[in-house]
């Protein structure tokens, strides 16, 4: 059974449904920053269910351009929402009150170092997981559509 095509399904983490759902309710007030950390809605669609999912994210700015880092705390396996834009690169992105689509991809060899420094200057732990992981964490650029 699939759900119907608009609905959307938050994170099933509870603090991160808790922050999802403060966000909405005051359109990014009183959940645009986590922890002083600034946060966006990022909505994907599903690699294997076809679902449109939602979680939340810290997020930079380059030029027109925001960036996120799909880091999963530097486990082993990527996030969930990087697999599913990897494989669905259109996203709809909720900044405070906006909402716009976005094309998502990762960034290359090339641009990720100052895109990393300028993510790891955000939130320093970004370092310390990819210290300690096996994997290649990815910068991913978010480049805004047109409807």
């Amino acid at each position: 059974m699939t759900a119907p095509e608009d609905e959307v399904f938050d994170s099933p983490t509870p603090w991160v449904a808790d922050h999802i759902r403060a966000y909405l309710e005051t359109d990014g007030a009183q959940g645009h920053l986590y922890q002083g950390w600034p946060t966006l809605l990022l909505t994907t669609r599903g690699r294997r269910s076809g679902k449109l999912r939602r979680t939340a994210l810290i997020y930079g700015r380059d030029q027109d351009r925001y960036l996120l880092v799909a880091s999963n705390a530097g486990a082993v396996q990527p996030p969930a929402w990087y697999l599913n834009l990897t494989a669905h690169p259109h996203v709809t992105v909720q900044l405070g009150a906006d909402t716009f689509t976005a094309r998502a991809r990762t960034a290359t060899p090339q641009e990720k170092p100052p895109l990393w420094a300028q993510m790891s200057s955000i939130f320093p732990l970004y370092d310390s997981y990819q210290a300690t992981s096996k994997r290649d964490i990815p910068v991913v650029i978010l480049d805004q559509t047109t409807p």
